[in-house]
């Protein structure tokens, strides 16, 4: 696949609520993911398919969604943007809130090598 149908492909199985999905066929298994902040003494960056499986499944198991919408992409060679937006409870806290980021993806291949996220705080 190329990278605008890798992007869409992941735009729409996260718009279906397939997530886990998208990343399971779409990374690459040495996939790094890098938030743009991390809890203190966490490290900002996961390395690896089972490590970013593993904090999507945090996220997903700390929040409530209420509704998700998954933008693009908007590809520049062998990197893509992605909009998501999230409105979402904080379990622990009970805040509900709006989330709205942007994720630059990068395939090497077929698969997605990286993907960094940028968010307003």
């Amino acid at each position: 696949m190329t990278t605008i149908e890798i992007g869409k492909k992941l735009v729409e199985l996260c718009n279906a609520g397939k997530n886990e999905e998208a990343m399971k066929t779409l990374y690459a298994n040495d996939i790094v993911s890098v938030e743009a902040f991390s809890p203190p003494g966490q490290s900002p960056e996961a390395a690896g398919l089972e490590a970013v499986l593993a904090k999507s499944k945090w996220w997903a198991e700390n929040h409530t969604i209420h509704s998700a919408k998954v933008e693009g992409p908007w590809p520049q060679g062998d990197r893509f943007v992605v909009r998501f937006t999230y409105d979402i409870t904080q379990k622990q806290s009970g805040n509900r809130i709006t989330m709205d980021e942007a994720a630059l993806f990068t395939v090497k291949g077929d698969k997605i090598v990286r993907e960094e996220f940028f968010y307003g705080m």
